[in-house]
């Protein structure tokens, strides 16, 4: 996303004639998970909860959970607890059902104008 090294970036709104700070109360953070170093401090605790966001295979979870961090373990446990919840599948369920059903009308939608624009091709060919 920004052309630097450094996976944390903050902005601050600023007045753009006079350069002024419009408040140190707000600011924009963005997280470059991808950025993150291979190998993290388990002292960091900002670098261990973006973690998180990185694993992407239960294998991944493991290797943060045998780091023996407390908030992370936690935070690995209400994961799986929620994943496994009525509610979550019943969710999962819905998203599939929608993208299902988004990607059949877009393919019927594709279908019907290839129809029409044969039929408009063949009108044409015809009047030539």
């Amino acid at each position: 996303m920004f052309d630097c090294a450094e996976y944390h970036s903050e902005f601050g709104v600023i007045e753009v004639n006079r350069h002024v700070k419009l408040s140190d109360k707000l600011a924009m953070l963005y997280f470059e998970v991808r950025k993150l170093p291979i190998i993290i401090d388990k002292t960091n605790e900002l670098e261990l909860m973006l973690s998180l966001f990185r694993a992407k295979t239960e294998e991944e979870l493991k290797q943060l959970e045998e780091m023996e961090v407390a908030v992370v373990t936690q935070a690995i446990g209400a994961y799986r607890e929620v994943v496994i919840s009525p509610e979550f599948k019943e969710l999962e369920r819905l998203r599939f059902e929608a993208l299902s059903n988004e990607a059949s009308a877009l393919a019927n939608a594709e279908r019907r104008a290839e129809k029409k624009w044969q039929g408009i091709i063949a009108e044409k060919d015809i009047a030539l």
